[in-house]
């Protein structure tokens, strides 16, 4: 239960790091909040030869909403987006998924940005921003580039981040008005890790589903967005029909890994449920 050794490096500005990340690359690991990588290398699944630590730029963290679009930056700790006032009102689907994250002494220390770049189709941020449509801005010492959700997540684990970029912030858009929210999931225990879950934002116009957004957790290797299921709600009025079918179409397509703690099937029919569940929180907070 011990890490490697590695070189460590504790930067005090974003140009220093992207120097080492330049520099280093394969051979580099990022430290954010330390939450997923430190138990990667104390049980010797990583084994970096260098250390990165961002804990010393201010610069990376942030949250901030300019022209109406959220911006985070990368070294926010989950604890401060969990507190923020401005996320509460204007996009609260990150305040349901947040609450969900281990324990407070974790989200005290994990970062946002560190989660988004851990990949881990069991956490629920990554789902979140895949259902808000973020869009996430990397840096190199030569470049910046701008990658959406669906180029983003890569597999497990893997994300389009190369070996000497950085991930600095990420862009959230504005939530269309009418638009209700819901993030459900199920763990054995809470904090532990979630065997299924779904993620809902559905935007009511006339009575009617005007826009629909639907992610599923812990369904594959990957944050999944349910667009066929998206695609039968919008236009519709949302009944008890409909979001059974709605439901049943999102999952027709996936093979979640069974382990110890549930079958492939049992969590197929998990996530089934907590995607009605999380359509029918959303459309009655549409309605209010």
């Amino acid at each position: 239960m011990k890490p490697p050794l590695f070189d460590y490096h504790d930067p005090s500005t974003v140009d220093r790091a992207l120097d080492l990340l330049a520099e280093h690359g394969e051979d580099a690991k990022v430290l954010a909040g330390g939450q997923s990588l430190v138990p990667l290398l104390n049980f010797r699944l990583a084994s970096p030869d260098y250390l990165i630590d961002l804990s010393r730029i201010p610069s990376l963290a942030y949250i901030r909403r300019c022209d109406g679009v959220l911006r985070i930056g990368t070294m926010t700790r989950q604890a401060t987006l969990e507190a923020s006032p401005l996320v509460a009102g204007h996009w609260p689907l990150l305040l349901g998924a947040i609450g969900y994250v281990a324990h407070a002494q974790i989200r005290n220390r994990g970062t946002v940005g560190g989660s988004v770049a851990h990949a881990d189709p069991a956490a629920e941020l990554p789902v979140a921003f895949t259902v808000l449509d973020a869009t996430f801005h990397l840096r190199t010492r030569q470049r910046t580039r701008s990658v959406g959700w669906r180029d983003f997540f890569i597999t497990h684990l893997t994300t389009a981040i190369e070996p000497d970029e950085l991930l600095v912030e990420i862009e959230v858009p504005p939530v269309p008005p009418g638009t209700g929210w819901a993030f459900t999931e199920y763990a054995r225990r809470h904090g532990d890790f979630a065997l299924g879950g779904a993620a809902a934002l559905i935007t009511i116009e006339d009575g009617a589903c005007r826009r629909a957004r639907l992610g599923l957790l812990a369904a594959d290797y990957t944050p999944v967005r349910a667009e066929a299921a998206e695609r039968a709600l919008e236009g519709t009025q949302i009944t008890v029909e409909a979001i059974a079918e709605a439901a049943r179409i999102a999952v027709a397509d996936i093979t979640p890994t069974g382990d110890i703690h549930g079958s492939s099937e049992y969590r197929k029919q998990l996530i089934e449920g907590m995607v009605r569940r999380a359509i029918e929180q959303a459309r009655e907070r549409a309605g209010r």
